[in-house]
């Protein structure tokens, strides 16, 4: 599939720069993915708009204040080798936390990176929190083991000094107010570098009314990397290499999701990061010939959905509108089709619906 065929126009200022007032006043576009046929509605109205017998599966990911800002330790000595220089180094260095990779010891990506060599050390605070340099990766990629130099974590400072990595389509400095707005209610796992977008629309009460209509409840944990803006150079989506996100599927919810298919009753992924996550589980356990439909664990998501996907779990989704020409779209026009996503699109420019992150949602069922 040509990456071209998935472009649409739209103007900046359709582009969420906040979120709206309160969570749950969004508006939502309700698809018939069937029909093709839509219907504008407010997200206020999500839960009557569910049949009541739905399994509505959550990522619980919680977003990381993955972007620190330090200044380099100082004095640098070049090797015995060259020529001895002594400079006196204290740019402002921006760290941004992508992945853990174990302990205290972050795989980031480090600006300037160029002049960062391994063995430099990045001091943050007040001294508090330093990170040393450990090796250097591709893509600007760099190792980074922190040390906290009081008597609190490592994880308690980053929580203190990071700011919320907020998209790069919002064009303005992270604010207090993006701790709590830039993280669903039911956020608990803190892994993620980017939020699970869907689920920012929920509020506590509209989680009360979605279990009063008598629908079923459970989490996955996807680790949502900046992957999820990686934008696609090649012509086509098939050249493209997607990146990979960790996830982990419990018993518990694993038997919900196996209960649900074999009762017929439609499983409602809220975002596209459950998708990946339970149709990644869905096809390792096909291709393992065992009786489940899901295989509960911990696992690296590679499948790539894109239009001819055959969705073994998926059922309904709640989603918001993605980038032209992105990995997501390419996502969503599977589960609805390509011609239908792109209508769908088009009317929401003309009624002004907000896009991206900040912005407003659709249900497709």
């Amino acid at each position: 599939m040509r990456v071209d065929d998935l472009a649409y126009d739209l103007p900046s200022d359709l582009i969420a720069q906040r979120p709206p007032p309160a969570r749950d006043t969004s508006r939502l576009l309700l698809l018939d993915r069937s029909s093709g046929g839509w219907v504008d509605q407010q997200f206020s109205e999500f839960p009557r708009l569910l049949q009541g017998n739905e399994l509505v599966v959550f990522n619980n990911v919680r977003v990381l204040p993955a972007r620190l800002f330090g200044r380099r330790a100082g004095v640098h000595s070049q090797p015995p080798s060259r020529k001895s220089v002594r400079e006196h180094l204290k740019g402002t260095v921006e760290v941004f936390l992508t992945r853990r990779v174990n302990g205290e010891t972050w795989e980031a990506l480090v600006r300037p990176g160029r002049k960062m060599p391994v063995g430099e050390r990045i001091i943050f605070g007040g001294g508090e929190l330093t990170g040393e340099i450990l090796s250097r990766g591709d893509l600007g990629l760099r190792t980074i083991g922190f040390t906290a130099h009081d008597d609190q974590e490592v994880a308690s400072h980053i929580d203190r000094l990071g700011h919320v990595p907020l998209p790069p389509y919002i064009d303005r400095p992270d604010e207090e107010s993006d701790r709590e707005r830039y993280q669903t209610v039911y956020a608990r796992e803190p892994r993620a570098v980017a939020a699970p977008t869907a689920g920012l629309h929920f509020s506590q009460q509209i989680l009360e009314q979605i279990r009063g209509r008598g629908c079923e409840m459970c989490e996955v944990t996807l680790s949502v990397g900046l992957g999820t803006f990686q934008p696609v150079h090649t012509e086509s989506f098939e050249e493209h290499k997607i990146h990979t996100e960790a996830y982990e599927i419990s018993e518990a919810t694993a038997e919900k999701i196996d209960a649900a298919k074999k009762q017929n009753r439609p499983v409602l992924a809220v975002g596209t990061t459950v998708v990946r996550a339970l149709e990644d589980s869905a096809a390792r356990a096909a291709a393992s010939g065992g009786p489940r439909l899901i295989d509960p664990g911990d696992f690296e998501a590679e499948l790539f959905i894109l239009p001819g996907h055959q969705f073994r779990i998926v059922d309904a989704l709640l989603t918001n509108f993605h980038l032209p020409k992105s990995t997501l779209l390419a996502l969503v026009a599977a589960f609805a089709g390509k011609e239908r996503i792109l209508a769908a699109y088009r009317h929401a420019v003309e009624q002004r619906y907000r896009f991206y992150s900040y912005g407003d949602c659709m249900l497709i069922r």
